[in-house]
């Protein structure tokens, strides 16, 4: 199973940055190339900008330890683990990982270079940026 981990530094305390993470709909407004997501109590269906539709399992969502965990259960995808998690760095900034485990492994390097560019998106909407800015990783 290949594991693909991406964390940056956002400039905005995680009680500012926990909530589009937190919120398992608004998954389209920061994640580039979806553009919906319907949920279902622990069922979420997000659609691609392609029009093809995956299905999720909403595995965790903890306010408290700001961690978010989601299973693809689509058949294209043998097993996936998204988790998603935010950590107050104790200067008012938040330090934001997305790690992917996924099997079949290709399929691994795809969704975790999409999760990467997501979480770009995220910190330049949160820090006010007027143009996509390029950061290094932490």
């Amino acid at each position: 199973m290949a594991v693909i981990r991406h964390e940056l530094r956002i400039a905005r305390p995680p009680d500012e940055v926990w909530p589009a993470i937190g919120d398992p709909a608004a998954l389209p407004r920061w994640f580039p190339g979806i553009i919906d997501a319907q949920v279902d109590g622990r069922a979420r269906i997000i659609t691609a900008s392609s029009g093809l539709s995956l299905p999720e399992e909403i595995v965790t969502n903890d306010p408290v330890r700001r961690i978010f965990q989601y299973r693809m259960t689509a058949p294209l995808v043998s097993d996936h683990l998204g988790t998603i998690e935010v950590a107050d760095t104790g200067d008012g900034c938040s330090l934001v990982s997305y790690e992917t485990r996924c099997e079949p492994d290709p399929l691994a390097l795809v969704i975790g270079g999409a999760c990467g560019n997501a979480l770009r998106e995220l910190r330049r909407q949160l820090e006010g940026q007027a143009t996509p800015a390029k950061h290094e990783e932490a």
